[in-house]
């Protein structure tokens, strides 16, 4: 039995192309409206001052998730069966999770991080058991430079799963130290020089006003607790002003700062008989 063109025609080319042309349809529009959408969201997030970051990573996710979608409809159209797709899919997905564990966690602690956002670009921080400047925060790790210009690219996962300390996140600090003078010397005094210094620095704040107390009775020394106020920025160059004209002025005043030391007495035995 012979077959017509027009029976191949009917029977195949036709059926299946105008099924091949409504899923390049779907799959056009659909994608152009997803665009639509994404580019809609966006401008909502921009005006409602959402952070950058938060926005770039939202509208990715959204596009993505309508596209799969759009490609699920466009398959319909073949005449595909979506539900074993998606079964297939979903085991898939499973099995790609099980071998990618230790990565979705970062991903998961990504998303966190740029949805609470704990510190942000430019912001000193210790996390990890690192310390550093953060310069980029991406969907699996973050990087930070540390002081002496070494890059640290850390899991996201380390961070959001530790303590946090933002050293950037108050505009001011306290600066904490402990100044220790000799039992024989004038504690009076002492005091009066330590508040001239904290005085005379531009740097320390005025309010909050510095506090210089007697802290303790140590067991080679009378310890002062001295804490100023500074700007966050501030902070280490004025600690170290502050610990050098400590020094030098009470060099200059006689004021002694000692340093552990133990009393050693020698006893001679006497000669056996």
């Amino acid at each position: 039995m012979e077959i017509s063109v027009e029976q191949i025609l009917n029977a195949y080319v036709i059926p299946w192309g105008t099924k091949i042309i409504m899923a390049l349809l779907v799959f056009v529009i659909g994608r152009w409206i997803a665009r639509l959408l994404v580019r809609g969201l966006e401008k909502v997030m921009v005006k409602g001052k959402v952070d950058q970051m938060l926005i770039s990573f939202l509208s990715n996710i959204a596009y993505a998730a309508l596209l799969a979608v759009i490609v699920l409809a466009a398959l319909e159209q073949l005449g595909v069966n979506t539900t074993s797709a998606l079964a297939i899919l979903g085991a898939a997905g499973l099995a790609v999770g099980l071998a990618l564990k230790d990565s979705l966690s970062s991903f998961a602690a990504g998303v966190m991080l740029i949805i609470f956002r704990p510190f942000k670009l430019g912001d000193l921080i210790e996390a990890g058991g690192e310390m550093g400047v953060v310069e980029e925060i991406r969907i699996f790790h973050t990087m930070l430079k540390t002081g002496d210009n070494r890059e640290i690219t850390m899991p996201n996962a380390q961070i959001y799963g530790g303590t946090i300390v933002n050293y950037s996140a108050r505009d001011t600090r306290r600066i904490d130290l402990v100044i220790g003078i000799g039992y024989d010397d004038d504690i009076k005094k002492a005091r009066d020089l330590i508040n001239d210094i904290l005085a005379a620095n531009d740097t320390v704040l005025e309010n909050p006003a510095p506090t210089v107390m007697l802290l303790t009775l140590n067991d080679s020394s009378v310890d002062f607790a001295v804490r100023p106020w500074v700007k966050s920025s501030d902070y280490w160059t004025t600690r170290a002003d502050l610990l050098e004209t400590v020094k030098t002025t009470f060099d200059k005043e006689g004021i002694s700062i000692p340093y552990p030391q133990q009393d050693i007495h020698l006893f001679k035995a006497d000669a056996a008989a």
